[in-house]
């Protein structure tokens, strides 16, 4: 969705409501067939001068367990702010990252949002926090029960102490 921000930020007081559903390939950021559709709902308003943008997005992440391969979904929303501006002075670089900057007076937020969305995602995904794995040798799920192998695997480097107490 493209948010037109012209009159944005010239009028103090303007309120700009968006919600509507984004398909991953369609916004051409992500192709991934483990999100089919995001909801994002939210306003862009100016007060006292000062551009905000805030909006929630909805979405189901379904994805195989890190740890034990076992498909997953998970329903997440996930709220994000942001000061909008039109340009900033040159010596301000270090503020680009506070910022989203609006030069031409139009927001691709398609493209906002689906950043905002992947940057919060965890580095692992998990089926439940205390998920057990699958066991190395034989590769049964660990959270169905005990396999029965033996995993005591002993370090290599030790294995010369081991012969001594033998």
């Amino acid at each position: 969705m493209f948010l037109d921000c012209k009159q944005l930020f010239e009028v103090e007081g303007t309120i700009l409501p968006f919600d509507y559903e984004v398909s991953p390939e369609d916004a051409g950021l992500l192709s991934d067939p483990h999100c089919r559709s995001i909801q994002i709902a939210g306003s862009a308003r100016n007060t006292a001068g000062i551009v905000s943008l805030r909006f929630t997005a909805t979405f189901v992440l379904s994805m195989p367990c890190d740890r034990c391969l076992s498909p997953v979904s998970q329903r997440n929303e996930r709220t994000f702010a942001h000061t909008l501006v039109q340009k900033l002075e040159n010596g301000d670089s270090d503020l680009r990252d506070q910022y989203v900057v609006v030069e031409d007076g139009g927001l691709d937020l398609d493209e906002l949002a689906l950043a905002d969305i992947i940057l919060s995602l965890p580095s692992k995904f998990l089926c439940s926090e205390d998920c057990k794995g699958l066991c190395p040798a034989c590769g049964k799920n660990l959270n169905d029960g005990d396999c029965g192998c033996k995993t005591a695997e002993m370090d290599p480097r030790l294995g010369a102490l081991k012969q001594l107490l033998d």
